[in-house]
């Protein structure tokens, strides 16, 4: 017996038949019932439903076509299956237009009855899942998840609100961390398009050279390597939406071409000549000002006009303070539970301690010093112990009288203080993600090329966060 599939109900005028099947059914495992036509099944069925319809297509009084319409009607959801005879086919195929799930023609073995319920069952389960996780997806994409209480936060609601009822492509800017594909996915799982795909595309991690190719596609041949034909992000997204993220980043040269793909609503895959409609909401995404970059020449005007019909700008944390208790209990509770430990709360300095924070790293900087005091928590609550060092209040340094520079301890010029900073926020970015370069970058707000530079100007940062120095072509993708 397959899954959630237990209840079967036999509706056939043929006695042996259908004891024939019910004793073999029942062997299986199934909690099994029987009709000896359709009007008696029906009668059943309105008594109790049933996961599983076996029906005979000719039948006294009710016929099987006449049985599948009623279980439709009365539960949707319920798998039916015909058991026709050669001479009734093209019949059999009418019920499969009409909701059957599968149909057998007489004489059957029942191992060869066994597969096709497996079958069924398996395609029955697989569409449950796939209703849950759509469910899932939107309860945790809802914007009404999005946490924060604050004035701006109530303003990106309202804006996420009217922009979701339509298809208007929308521009999303803030800080690293500030939550910008949470707010994208909001957008999409509260618009009409739910039901469609959310394509996420970061396109500050995609190699200048492979940026076409992966966002329209390309054909067989188009290049070597390319053994077999693969569509592109925009036609993943069709009928959905397709998130950019870090839109600054795409080079000039094909920004040209995006415009043209969204005025002309029609991609064509690398090596093919032949126009594809795509049917795409799109939501962009930056951390720089475009309308800066605009001016040094690395965006295009007219591109900025297509994508920013609705601009949402995202508070920096330090810019919602009042949010921050209210972030680090949500967090608690996700994370405890994720965790399997209960944990009731945080004691009074460790939230003096997050509200005096600057929080660089935004909300995603708080869920990841969260994430390390959940993991180190011992007892109840949440410690000033169960902090990162840098955010420990003993883990100051004793300063010296106004003007005077610590004793044993040269005054630097202001280009070493500098670059000593920028060791030590490089070195705090690493440890934070374990090595992982491409959020190192996100949480230090530069692109990851700007961080493999700064990785080569201090080899000392090399293995920091426990992974070794790679390369442009080796950074995780």
């Amino acid at each position: 017996m397959t899954g959630q599939c237990q209840r079967v109900l036999i509706a056939d005028d043929e006695p042996i038949l259908r004891i024939t099947l019910a004793d073999a059914l029942r062997k299986e495992g199934w909690d099994v019932m029987v009709a000896e036509d359709g009007t008696s099944a029906l009668a059943q069925f309105e008594r109790q439903s049933h996961d599983v319809v076996l029906a005979d297509l000719l039948m006294p009084g009710i016929d099987g076509i006449e049985l599948l319409r009623k279980v439709k009607t009365l539960q949707p959801s319920t798998t039916f299956i015909i058991l026709t005879g050669h001479g009734t086919v093209e019949t059999a195929v009418e019920a499969m237009r009409l909701g059957a799930s599968d149909f057998i023609t007489k004489p059957f073995s029942i191992p060869q009855l066994l597969l096709r319920l497996e079958r069924v069952c398996s395609m029955r389960q697989l569409k449950e899942q796939n209703v849950r996780l759509q469910q899932q997806l939107e309860r945790r994409f809802s914007f009404g998840k999005i946490v924060g209480k604050s004035k701006e936060m109530q303003e990106v609601y309202d804006l996420i609100r009217v922009v979701a009822a339509s298809d208007a492509s929308v521009l999303i800017q803030g800080e690293s961390g500030t939550g910008k594909e949470m707010v994208a996915q909001a957008i999409h799982f509260n618009s009409r398009r739910r039901a469609g795909p959310c394509v996420c595309v970061s396109c500050a991690s995609l190699p200048e050279s492979l940026i076409e190719a992966e966002l329209f596609g390309y054909e067989r041949g188009a290049f070597t390597g390319a053994t077999e034909r693969r569509p592109g992000r925009f036609e993943a997204a069709h009928e959905g939406t397709l998130f950019l993220d870090e839109v600054g980043e795409l080079p000039l040269s094909f920004q040209v071409k995006l415009l043209r793909v969204l005025q002309e609503r029609k991609i064509e895959r690398l090596g093919s000549h032949r126009p594809h409609d795509v049917d795409v909401r799109l939501v962009s995404a930056s951390l720089r000002t475009l309308e800066e970059q605009i001016t040094h020449g690395r965006f295009r005007e007219d591109l900025l006009f297509r994508i920013n019909t609705v601009v949402i700008r995202l508070p920096a944390l330090r810019e919602r303070r009042e949010d921050i208790p209210l972030l680090a209990e949500h967090f608690l509770a996700e994370l405890a539970r994720e965790a399997g430990k209960t944990i009731a709360g945080f004691e009074p300095e460790v939230l003096e301690i997050f509200e005096a924070h600057p929080w660089p790293g935004n909300v995603r900087e708080l869920r990841n010093v969260m994430e390390r005091a959940v993991l180190f928590c011992t007892g109840d609550h949440i410690t000033r112990e169960n902090l990162p060092a840098p955010l420990r209040p003993d883990g100051a340094r004793q300063t010296a009288a106004p003007g005077t520079p610590p004793i044993g301890r040269p005054v630097l010029t202001l280009e070493q203080s500098v670059k000593r900073a920028e060791v030590e926020a490089i070195r705090r970015a690493l440890q934070a993600t374990h090595g992982k370069r491409s959020e190192a970058a996100e949480l230090l707000g530069v692109s990851r090329k700007t961080l493999w530079d700064k990785l080569k100007q201090h080899p000392e940062l090399a293995t920091v966060g426990g992974h070794p120095a790679e390369g442009a072509e080796g950074e995780e993708s």
